[in-house]
């Protein structure tokens, strides 16, 4: 018999742990043929999730699995120590606020029993995300994919599965402490299949991704996948060149010296300090991510297993 784990990232989510736990059992009770294991990694949540977990844990001892973190340590950290942990045969990667339905697994092991071995779910509709977290996750999409050689489906979500093979993979060779797992899982190979679901209500609670989380990833990932803005230094310093050169011809064919005019000096100088400042930039966020990995601190730190 196969088994199945599921890996479940819980922070500060005790008003739906209940729910979710009830809408997946009533799931996998109708499926047939499978071992499973629910693998909750508690990501140093600060209400009662933690008890709460270890009171499924003493329901049902022999499918629940909690992971307690030490501290927050954050979303991918979380799926990555899932990652780690789990022994099914195959994994399925989802949130435990019932905003990826449980009533897909039956599609996703349908696939795997097909011949998948990666699974991405590509979400259509997503309406507790809001006009303005819709609008920039497709630029999001949109910018990756153009800066980088890797692809990314738009409205990939951190809903996602993988057998044994691909996940083996993922434990041993893909390590980075800056990771955006979702876009490995996309890029890994592996006979790769698409499932597009409707995002549910969240069932209790709030999006725990604020702006400023969501910018950070949005970095991180360039720099994760992307060397295109190192490279952007070479464009600027040729635009400069072109435009101190067409200076000089204007100097020098009109025989008027310098242009004149304190408000194209300061225009000038502004725009130059303006891009070289921004070059300095980019180049240090790839510094600081090459001296987090030179670091090799843990990923996470566990404080519990049960």
């Amino acid at each position: 018999m196969k088994k199945v784990s599921l890996i479940v990232s819980v922070y500060n989510e005790e008003k739906g742990l209940r729910d979710f736990t009830r809408v997946t059992k009533e799931v996998l009770s109708g499926i047939p043929g499978y071992e499973f294991q629910v693998l909750f990694v508690n990501d140093g949540s600060t209400d009662k999730s933690g008890e709460i977990l270890s009171e499924l844990r003493s329901v049902d001892p022999d499918t629940v699995k909690v992971i307690e973190f030490s501290r927050n340590f954050g979303h991918e950290a979380a799926m990555c120590a899932g990652l780690d942990y789990a022994d099914g045969d195959f994994l399925i990667f989802m949130d435990a606020d019932l905003q990826h339905p449980p009533k897909c697994i039956p599609r996703i092991l349908s696939a795997f029993e097909n011949g998948a071995e990666v699974i991405s779910m590509v979400r259509t509709e997503n309406k507790d995300a809001g006009l303005i977290k819709n609008v920039t996750s497709g630029l999001f999409y949109g910018l990756i994919n153009k800066l980088s050689t890797a692809h990314m489906e738009p409205g990939a979500s951190d809903f996602f599965a993988m057998a044994k093979a691909p996940a083996e993979v993922l434990r041993h060779n893909f390590r980075e402490k800056i990771r955006f797992l979702r876009g490995y899982v996309q890029n890994i190979g592996f006979n790769k299949v698409n499932i597009s679901y409707e995002a549910a209500p969240r069932v209790a609670g709030e999006s725990h991704y604020s702006i400023a989380k969501l910018w950070r990833l949005c970095i991180n990932t360039i720099v994760c996948f992307s060397d295109v803005p190192l490279k952007a230094g070479i464009f600027a310093g040729l635009l400069s060149g072109l435009f101190g050169i067409i200076l000089i011809i204007y100097t020098l064919a009109t025989r008027q010296g310098a242009p004149g005019g304190y408000a194209t000096i300061v225009i000038v100088l502004c725009f130059m300090f303006a891009v070289l400042f921004v070059l300095l930039g980019i180049i240090g966020q790839y510094i600081a991510v090459i001296y987090t990995e030179l670091k090799d601190r843990p990923i996470y730190i566990i404080k519990d297993i049960r």
